[in-house]
């Protein structure tokens, strides 16, 4: 198998994204170029959130509609995302919460509040034991898995594979996913990529206004700000994230702003000053993907 696309449906506040980011770190171990589309409701918790992932032996800029392995958390993820199984789709799915009732595809359960319950581990950790599910049926050397999980899941890590190991005895090989010899690369999101651009770009301070989906940025710089000396300031509304810019822009300060639509709307009598007096500014605008300031309606 040269290239695989991989959904994660579970419910918000369950580890769906976790479990993306942990998929998108074993396919990078094995040299492929990933790409991960994150869908979620504005929830905190509750509501149905998916998640898909796409490997390739090439460079990838965009998911998949068609899918070969689901993980399935929860009932929802079966019946909203069907159709994009294709006849030889690979169905891995909690048995105590799924029903598979006229599916056809090749399914395997894993009752996971009975090995979560043996092995004393939180719910959270259902996503362990789908893990080793999948290595299971894409044929992935358990010691790649294990050195990934290392890595990147220090307190609880013995726990969670002595979970997965148990989903992985479980499962059946399905198809093999190859080892890549190419050049191993660093998973980040996009928002990662843009504020590594940004610092590299000498950037000094920046402003914003918490915003879905650019907020991350913020977060980050100023959990860099002890280290690199940057100023990361949350004022008190969009109008002000805009003046605030300028004025360190007018000292000789170079700044950068995030927001999005509908924050940006309130900007823009800033961004004319901005032309008029001519100080420089970064606008981050990050794309929601609904009309007007919120997440895109959801309906029967």
């Amino acid at each position: 198998m040269q290239h695989v696309s991989v959904l994660v449906g579970g419910e918000t506040g369950y580890g769906v994204n976790d479990a993306g980011v942990m998929i998108c770190r074993l396919f990078c171990r094995l040299g492929y170029r990933i790409y991960m589309y994150n869908d979620y409701p504005s929830s905190v918790r509750g509501g149905h959130q998916f998640v898909i992932v796409r490997a390739s032996t090439e460079k990838v800029a965009g998911h998949s509609d068609q899918v070969d392995v689901v993980l399935a958390f929860n009932q929802d993820t079966l019946d909203v995302h069907k159709i994009r199984f294709h006849n030889h789709t690979v169905i891995i799915y909690d048995s105590e919460k799924v029903r598979i009732d006229g599916i056809s595809q090749p399914s395997y359960g894993l009752p996971l509040g009975k090995i979560l319950e043996e092995e004393g581990g939180k719910t959270v950790l259902g996503i362990s034991c789908m893990m080793g599910g999948l290595c299971k049926a894409l044929n992935i050397d358990w010691n790649i898995f294990e050195a990934m999980m290392q890595k990147h899941q220090t307190e609880t890590v013995e726990k969670s594979l002595k979970i997965a190991h148990k989903g992985f005895e479980m499962a059946q090989i399905v198809d093999s996913l190859e080892v890549i010899q190419q050049p191993l690369l660093p998973v980040i999101s996009g928002n990662q990529a843009i504020t590594l651009g940004l610092l590299k770009a000498g950037l000094q301070a920046y402003v914003a206004y918490p915003m879905t989906p650019t907020s991350p940025i913020a977060e980050l710089l100023a959990s860099l700000e002890p280290d690199i000396g940057i100023h990361v300031v949350l004022p008190e509304s969009e109008i002000a994230v805009m003046m605030m810019a300028l004025g360190y822009s007018y000292m000789g300060v170079k700044s950068a702003i995030g927001t999005s639509g509908g924050g940006f709307s309130l900007m823009v009598e800033g961004l004319s000053l901005a032309g008029q007096a001519e100080l420089p500014v970064v606008v981050v605008l990050g794309q929601r993907a609904g009309p007007a300031t919120g997440m895109p309606t959801y309906t029967a």
